[in-house]
């Protein structure tokens, strides 16, 4: 369900639409021009995003016809169908696929160089952040920017997306406000910064006897592992992409789509798994583990997060990245003084 602030924002972005004209051919010496609606690619990004016409109507805030007249233009401009119906839904065709990307960018273009400029307001804002993340830093890091958040602005909301497709076109559709996932993991054509350190470690039941202190190499690729896989595309977990590239295969047992069905895998068993240490530790305040180092050359990595370029200028975004690095330091100095 559309948020109701982010559902009022939209329908005055439409409101504020002119006619616009569009370059359609540019030789060197004449320039043919096409005079286009705005408000067309709107219905169009909506379309995209919800692929059910009464759906995409209601949140631009169309009447049914208006939206069926809006898809008969665009198709007539287009020249193509653009979108076939399959029982209820709207599937597009290969050009409105090939449309989708860059009509989001240009209507974000759009509405936060010329319509959003208002100030950003905290204590009064209803904005709604996407987030993608996994359960991971949801319960080590992202549940304390939630409670600071609830304090500064209590409207604002969020939805989590765990990690799913491919991190960089989430950005490039406009489908997520932030990815917060491992440096390696992120695209290099959009805004990025660091949040804290991580290093991995080896866990298992404290009852398992085959988990010593210290644990060889050889060893612990021969034990059975519990490992994580999420989303449809089965994304591996940080590292798989270290043993990939030491050229190292362990043997999977089990595999889970979230982090937190770990424990109870290994509970009673000779199973072992690996985990962010600041997570294996939030793991063993509730259950039982034993916590050994991960004989890996390649064991550290860097947790960041990264935003769309066309919303470095955002005044919400700027706000929610500046509290999202005071929470990163915060935690990492916290951490720093349980280790001194």
């Amino acid at each position: 369900m559309v948020a109701a602030a982010t559902l009022r924002q939209r329908r005055k972005f439409v409101q504020s639409i002119v006619s616009i004209s569009i370059i359609d051919d540019v030789d060197g010496s004449n320039m043919r021009f096409k005079g286009l609606d705005l408000n067309l690619l709107v219905a169009l990004d909506a379309l995209m995003t919800h692929r059910n016409l009464t759906a995409a109507a209601l949140s631009i805030n169309l009447s049914q016809p208006a939206m069926s007249a809006a898809v008969a233009r665009l198709r007539d401009y287009f020249s193509d169908s653009l979108f076939v119906m399959r029982g209820r839904e709207f599937v597009p065709t290969a050009r409105a696929m090939e449309l989708a990307g860059p009509v989001r960018e240009a209507l974000s273009h759009v509405q936060l160089s010329i319509i959003s400029r208002d100030v950003f307001l905290p204590s009064k804002s209803k904005r709604r952040f996407r987030i993608c993340l996994s359960d991971f830093m949801t319960l080590v890091y992202f549940k304390k920017v939630m409670k600071r958040v609830a304090c500064e602005a209590p409207s604002v909301s969020f939805e989590l997306l765990f990690p799913d497709d491919e991190p960089g076109e989430l950005l490039r559709r406009g489908d997520v406000d932030f990815l917060i996932l491992p440096e390696l993991l992120l695209s290099e054509t959009h805004p990025k910064a660091r949040l804290f350190e991580e290093k991995l470690v080896c866990v298992g039941c404290p009852t398992n006897k085959q988990l010593s202190r210290r644990l060889a190499l050889e060893k612990y690729i021969s034990m059975g592992h519990v490992t994580v896989r999420f989303g449809r595309a089965r994304r591996p977990s940080i590292e798989e992409f270290f043993l990939l590239e030491l050229g190292f295969k362990r043997r999977e047992e089990i595999v889970v789509p979230t982090f937190d069905l770990i424990p109870p895998m290994l509970s009673r068993t000779d199973r072992i798994a690996t985990l962010p240490l600041r997570l294996a530790q939030y793991f063993g305040e509730v259950v039982p583990l034993r916590i050994v180092d991960v004989p890996l050359p390649l064991s550290s990595f860097t947790e960041a997060i990264q935003w769309p370029a066309l919303h470095t200028g955002d005044p919400a975004s700027i706000w929610m990245r500046q509290v999202l690095l005071e929470e990163a330091k915060s935690l990492a100095s916290v951490d720093a003084k349980k280790s001194d």
